[in-house]
């Protein structure tokens, strides 16, 4: 049925309608207010003007005059003098005057409240960047800074501009950032707050015109919002080819992988990655370390570079010729090979993935020499020395520990109370499945007497943390917990190594780990790999290889058990072992000392007690 046009006006007073007029003329901002006023004001200026005319009271002024003084009065609130004219004209024109007032009181609020409005809004970090070629972090906690620490060592000497973006006070980021980081001349870091879930909100980050997005949410569903976010305000702008990265805590939470391919999409998951690297740590004491050498870029890095002379050359031989870096893998037609065999014959066209601490990877040159034979046939190496692991806690991840711990490894011990039936059924499969010993030897983390009863007995101790607690409780339970493991180690003479699960950088900072310990900060190498891709965004498939379950991996091989102690030049070293299927990273001492990429021509002396970091499969 068809509404009257006069239907919503019914029952309704002049004053109701005129209230609610006004109050959407008032709700439309300080131009309206200043509309409003000025029109206001004119009105009674021309009333008082004929008021005055009408009742003869401008006795010896023109008609325009009088409109004239009425309409300066309201404006500069001028009283008129008494000899200025009659009774009525002087009573009118304060009355006109005392309107002026309130007319110059209330425009000078108005502008005053809009200038401090917008002062307000450029505060808030509400105005959009105007930049190029710009990284855009969205997502920012205090106490976190290991990735923006990063952005800054990876700039080194350029001109950068890193724009940081969440819901948070603009002036709380940055002072932040400045209490906790030294940011260097070249490197502008500029602060907005931003909705990072909301497109409308990103548009003042301008990410089509950035060099890099990355996505720094701790939880997994706004990192999935924002990342969607990204996705339709990039499509809306035409910009797909701006490289996006983040980091996804559960494998739960699966991105489809053609919407990632088509959009620039590289998503890790962290819960995943950090299960490999504490299986790997907890029975080789430093390969956490290495863990942060390859990722971080305060060192060596791995770069592609083009290698003058490397036509027809084989894989070992570069190893032993390629001077300044490390040769770990080739890539050609598109795709990463890591550690390819010894005999891989390079091509004119290949480009080589290389481990250096050179600023300009682009200058290394092979070193003269005559060709090497490559031997190709792997020397078949003696078993390494059985061990066993006792782990503290459980969460969701250790079913992937037990499942990625060494092959030496033929006795667990877990010290989990309150597992349910299904957990420990899933845990029994997995030692099913690996062929080790699994036994519980529940304890209460805070009773000195019965870690030790456990304890004394380890040769390599885990601490994992618990995902249900806050963060910042379950890293503190952690601590404690290490703090008596590593004072009954002390205390009774053991050599046990502890290895602790932390989730928050800032908890890290609270405890130091002295020898024979290894932390692994979620937050932290979760921060590492996200900088790493918005820097090199090319080395993704190298970095899936070694963070996945197939394929190269990192490793401590001791140097006895590789048949390597003696002693060599580095370049003997590293031919060696790419033809045992190894790419040699550095070296680890006895004294817990690491050195990478070392010149070819220096001499090493390798003893049992030393380890070699490499890069190959298990």
């Amino acid at each position: 049925m068809k509404r009257s046009k006069n239907n919503k006006a019914k029952g309704f007073s002049l004053k109701d309608r005129f209230g609610y007029w006004f109050d959407n003329r008032m709700a439309k901002g300080s131009l309206t207010l200043i509309k409003i006023l000025i029109v206001v004001s004119v009105i009674l200026a021309v009333i008082i003007a004929g008021v005055i005319i009408l009742c003869g009271f401008n006795e010896e002024g023109e008609v325009a005059s009088v409109f004239w003084n009425s309409i300066a009065t309201v404006i500069n609130a001028w009283m008129p003098y008494y000899e200025e004219g009659s009774i009525g004209y002087l009573i009118l024109m304060s009355v006109t005057a005392i309107a002026g007032v309130l007319f110059t009181s209330v425009l000078i609020g108005i502008i005053t409240s809009a200038i401090e409005e917008r002062i307000g809004d450029l505060k808030r970090g509400n105005s959009r960047v105007l930049e190029t070629g710009h990284i855009v972090l969205l997502g920012f906690y205090p106490g976190e800074y290991t990735l923006l620490r990063q952005l800054i060592l990876a700039a080194d000497e350029d001109p950068v501009c890193i724009l940081v973006a969440e819901d948070t006070e603009r002036e709380e980021m940055e002072q932040e950032i400045s209490e906790n980081l030294d940011v260097p001349k070249n490197v502008r870091i500029v602060c907005r707050t931003v909705d990072i879930t909301d497109p409308a909100s990103l548009v003042k980050c301008s990410l089509e015109t950035s060099a890099s997005v990355i996505v720094n949410p701790t939880d997994d569903m706004k990192t999935l919002k924002t990342i969607l976010a990204v996705n339709a305000l990039l499509e809306e702008k035409g910009a797909k080819n701006v490289r996006v990265s983040a980091i996804l805590s559960n494998d739960g939470f699966l991105f489809p992988a053609t919407l990632a391919k088509d959009n620039n999409i590289s998503t890790f998951h962290t819960k995943v990655i950090i299960a490999k690297m504490i299986a790997h740590s907890c029975t080789q004491t430093g390969l956490s370390e290495t863990f942060r050498e390859v990722f971080d870029f305060d060192g060596c890095e791995f770069y592609f570079c083009d290698v003058p002379g490397t036509a027809g050359v084989t894989f070992g031989e570069l190893a032993a010729r390629l001077d300044s870096g490390v040769p770990a893998g080739v890539y050609r037609d598109g795709k990463t090979t890591v550690n390819p065999p010894s005999d891989f014959v390079i091509k004119e066209t290949d480009r080589i993935l290389v481990f250096t601490n050179e600023d300009d990877p682009e200058d290394l040159t092979l070193k003269a020499g005559g060709s090497v034979k490559d031997d190709a046939t792997e020397t078949k190496l003696p078993p390494e020395e059985p061990t066993d692991t006792l782990i503290f806690g459980y969460n969701e991840t250790l079913p992937v520990i037990m499942n990625e711990l060494p092959e030496n490894v033929t006795n667990v011990r877990l010290s989990a109370p309150n597992l349910t039936n299904e957990q420990r059924a899933r845990i029994e499969r997995v030692a099913e499945n690996r062929e080790y010993k699994l036994t519980y030897a529940d304890a209460d983390p805070k009773s000195e007497a019965e870690i030790r009863g456990i304890a004394c007995e380890a040769s390599h101790i885990l601490i994992l943390n618990d995902y249900e607690k806050d963060p910042d409780e379950a890293d503190m339970e952690a601590i404690f917990l290490f703090l008596n493991l590593r004072e009954i180690r002390k205390n009774s003479n053991l050599g046990y190594n502890i290895t602790v699960e932390l989730q928050k950088e800032n908890a890290h900072k609270l405890v130091s780990g002295g020898e024979h310990t290894d932390f692994i900060v979620s937050s932290s190498m979760s921060s590492l790999i996200l900088a790493q891709l918005a820097e090199s965004p090319e080395l993704i498939d190298m970095f899936r290889e070694i963070l996945s379950n197939t394929g190269n991996e990192l490793y401590l091989k001791n140097a006895a058990a590789l048949g390597a102690v003696g002693t060599y030049t580095a370049a003997q070293l590293r031919h060696m072992l790419v033809c045992r299927g190894y790419v040699m990273l550095g070296y680890l001492d006895a004294k817990k000392q690491s050195r990478y990429n070392l010149p070819l021509d220096e001499t090493v002396t390798l003893t049992g007690e030393d380890y070699l970091i490499v890069l190959g499969r298990s």
